[in-house]
């Protein structure tokens, strides 16, 4: 058997993941100053409103340390608020604060055109492909099928 690496699926999607990070880094370290924990934080309350640290490690792919980390950063911007569980007092439900909130509407429209840059260089029969081969991929590799991404899929 020879492995090839440029034709081997996990090294390939590890460079596009790479390069797409990298470059989409630019936007939210320079223009916000956030780290990729940071970003990822920040996103996944904006999509789920409220959620405790082990959901934003669950639904970002983060370890609970960097997840802990970015919070903390996030609280002391005033970004994120902490509200401790009634029933389980080991558990924090965090949300957005308004100024974390606001950040994000104003990021959320740059993350789109950056999207937008990248599916512009493909037509919309690549685009569909490309949708509905990651929603395979997903699948395959048992990641729970997100609604709103099934809905790009033409």
């Amino acid at each position: 058997m020879d492995l090839r690496l440029e034709r081997f699926l996990p090294y390939r999607l590890n460079r596009a993941t790479a390069v797409a990070s990298k470059q989409f880094s630019r936007i939210y370290r320079d223009e916000f100053g956030l780290t990729v924990p940071e970003w990822r934080v920040l996103a996944t309350l904006s999509a789920l409103g409220t959620a405790s640290a082990k959901e934003i490690g669950r639904d970002s792919a983060m370890h609970k340390t960097k997840v802990s980390r970015a919070v903390a950063s996030l609280q002391q911007r005033r970004w994120v608020s902490r509200e401790t569980d009634d029933l389980d007092r080991r558990i924090e439900h965090l949300s957005l604060t308004s100024a974390g909130k606001s950040a994000f509407r104003r990021l959320a429209p740059k993350m789109l055109a950056f999207e937008e840059q990248i599916m512009a260089r493909l037509s919309p029969k690549e685009r569909a492909e490309m949708l509905r081969g990651l929603a395979l991929l997903e699948k395959a590799l048992g990641i729970p099928a997100i609604e709103d991404a099934e809905e790009k899929v033409v």
